[in-house]
C-alpha cells in the first residue's frame, strides 16, 4: 500500500510542476504555446486556461489525497 501511495505522490507531483508552469503568468506563459493565447470576447480567460485550472485543482485534490494516505500510513504503522 504505501507502494502505491509514494508512486501516486511522485506522479501526481510531476504533474503539478507541469501544470502550473502551464498557466499564464503576467506576462504569457507556456499555455499560450498551445492555444493559450486566443482570449474569449466573453470572459477574461480562455477555455484552454479555465480547463487548465480545472485540471490544476483536480491533480491538487489528488495529491492531497496522496499525503494524506501516506500520513496514515506512517500513523498507522
Amino acid at each position: 500500500m504505501k507502494f502505491v501511495l509514494d508512486i501516486g505522490l511522485v506522479i501526481t507531483s510531476v504533474l503539478m510542476v507541469i501544470l502550473v508552469l502551464l498557466h499564464r503568468g503576467k506576462g504569457g506563459g507556456l499555455s499560450s504555446l498551445f492555444g493559450g493565447g486566443v482570449q474569449s470576447s466573453l470572459s477574461g480567460s480562455s477555455v484552454v486556461e479555465r480547463n487548465l485550472d480545472r485540471l490544476t485543482i483536480f491533480v491538487g485534490v489528488i495529491w492531497f489525497i496522496f499525503i494524506l494516505g501516506i500520513g496514515l500510513d506512517i500513523k498507522l504503522s
